[in-house]
């Protein structure tokens, strides 16, 4: 495994990526190309949270994907600081995709939470002149092939987790918070998506998710949305592994096979 940590720089800031990329065998193939996962931990863009890191990146590995987990810059941080970060991070993959032996046809962005919203918003601003210009790159170089997003932030309309976006704009919010609602921001360009969510988030109203997929289904965009009846928001896997500490409503085991789904979802991609 080439497990590295790799500084994303732009002007203003600088994100960790953290590699975990899987080495191929010539006794089962040497030539084997993998889909790439970049994982955006949530944390309200305050932190990013280290049960939606490594844990999500082994699996993915158990699945024979590559995978990555990017430490975008959070809070007094604001946007599209970490957009840019990502976008960098994608350019990275990208370029090492032959020494890496990456599908370039799957680079997915996984993102739980707020990184939901960081994920989703390189989905719907890829092709858009503020990230190509600002960092000197083609918008192909930053397109992600799909989208993966687990009980995602995304409008910030009724159903907003205000903390979010109060987080991601800082003193930009009044200018800024109707651009960054993203179910207004999807088109026919939005690459492929899978959520999920649970019924019962009280946290990231599950109507985060509905709005995204009506927008997507409105721009016949494929999709693949599952959404449990029981669960708290930030549920990771749901299982021991990701548990938060001290804390019994992050363990719902009966979610845990939507990475297991994810993963039919990206091979079919």
């Amino acid at each position: 495994m080439i497990h590295e940590i790799i500084d994303i720089v732009t002007e203003q800031s600088e994100a960790k990526l953290y590699t975990y990329i899987l080495n191929n065998s010539p006794e089962i193939d040497s030539d084997r190309k993998r889909p790439m996962i970049i994982i955006c931990p949530g944390g309200g863009y305050e932190f990013t949270s280290d049960r939606e890191a490594e844990p999500i990146a082994i699996k993915m590995n158990a699945m024979g994907f590559h995978a990555c987990v990017l430490r975008y810059s959070v809070r007094p941080a604001v946007f599209p600081t970490a957009l840019q970060e990502l976008s960098m991070a994608v350019v990275q993959i990208r370029r090492n995709a032959k020494q890496w032996n990456i599908d370039v046809n799957k680079v997915i962005i996984a993102g739980f939470s707020a990184g939901g919203h960081l994920a989703a918003s390189l989905g719907v601003f890829w092709n858009r002149s503020f990230l190509s210009e600002r960092l000197g790159i083609s918008n192909d170089e930053i397109k992600p092939n799909g989208i993966l997003l687990s009980y995602p932030v995304i409008s910030s309309r009724a159903s907003a987790h205000q903390g979010s976006f109060i987080n991601l704009l800082g003193e930009n919010y009044d200018k800024l918070i109707h651009d960054v609602s993203l179910e207004k921001q999807v088109s026919k360009d939005t690459p492929p998506t899978f959520l999920w969510h649970t019924f019962a988030d009280n946290i990231v109203p599950v109507e985060n998710s509905f709005m995204f997929a009506d927008a997507l289904l409105k721009n016949r965009i494929p999709l693949e949305m599952h959404i449990y009846p029981k669960g708290a928001h930030g549920l990771s896997l749901g299982k021991e592994e990701t548990k938060g500490k001290d804390n019994e409503s992050t363990l719902q085991p009966e979610v845990g096979n939507w990475i297991e789904m994810a993963g039919t979802w990206i091979r079919g991609l």
